[in-house]
């Protein structure tokens, strides 16, 4: 069987690429983003309007910034070494905004093929954070917060995210229904066909199917790539205590 060997860096990328294009994809859909980026698009659409500077992927490594503080309140720890996450969330958010540009000009017509693309989205973006779980490369925040959450509490990786899924979920509702004063203008009825501030219920099924994808992606991943470094001075650097 074809192994792409020393592959940790590329999956890194991967990484990166793919969330990204998995996000796009699913704003396209309209049908609600995932938890995960559903915080930074109701936040961004709420608060742009004041401070022209907050797109979404500025908002986005905004909101993992507080995450990484978060985090080592948390587990009552700071390695100098998490700033390298924040350092990714920076790339990961001018990488979505340059997807967004890319697909701003792209409709997605009928609900069928929304949900479908939908799904495909959940797929990308479930891909790239399995790619991110076997590479030694920084994380981004949201991952690095279930690695060491879930290493500090001894609780399966895959637990914690489920969780991790549903916080976000909460809070992005939360957000969706206090910041924009039009909650009264939210109807059930259209909950299956369109997104509200980017909440919906593809928002929902995202969360629901979003750790089984991520988990079979991360087993296509162990059958294809070798994680091993191809850069050894880089990993010995970045494991480095």
């Amino acid at each position: 069987m074809l192994k792409f060997k020393k592959s940790s860096e590329l999956l890194w990328i991967f990484g990166n690429i793919f969330v990204a294009l998995g996000v796009s994809i699913c704003s396209k859909a309209n049908l609600g983003v995932s938890m995960i980026a559903a915080p930074a698009f109701v936040v961004s659409e709420a608060l742009s309007k004041i401070f022209a500077f907050l797109s979404v992927g500025v908002t986005e490594y905004i909101i993992q910034g507080i995450l990484l503080i978060g985090l080592c309140l948390i587990i009552r720890k700071f390695n100098w070494r998490y700033l390298f996450a924040f350092a990714v969330a920076v790339i990961y958010g001018y990488t979505l905004n340059v997807f967004l540009w890319l697909f701003s000009g792209i409709e997605f017509n009928g609900v069928i093929i929304r949900w479908v693309m939908l799904i495909v989205g959940d797929v990308c973006t479930a891909f790239g954070v399995a790619c991110f779980f076997h590479t030694y490369m920084p994380l981004q925040v949201y991952e690095l917060f279930v690695v060491e959450v879930a290493h500090k509490l001894k609780i399966e990786i895959n637990k914690v995210k489920w969780i991790f899924d549903i916080s976000l979920l909460v809070i992005s509702i939360i957000c969706a229904f206090t910041l924009f004063g039009d909650a009264t203008s939210f109807d059930w009825s259209k909950i299956g066909y369109t997104s509200f501030h980017s909440i919906g219920l593809g928002t929902v099924v995202t969360t629901i199917i979003n750790s089984p994808i991520i988990k079979f992606m991360s087993k296509l991943i162990e059958r294809f790539f070798e994680d091993t470094p191809r850069f050894s001075k880089l990993y010995t650097f970045l494991k480095r205590k």
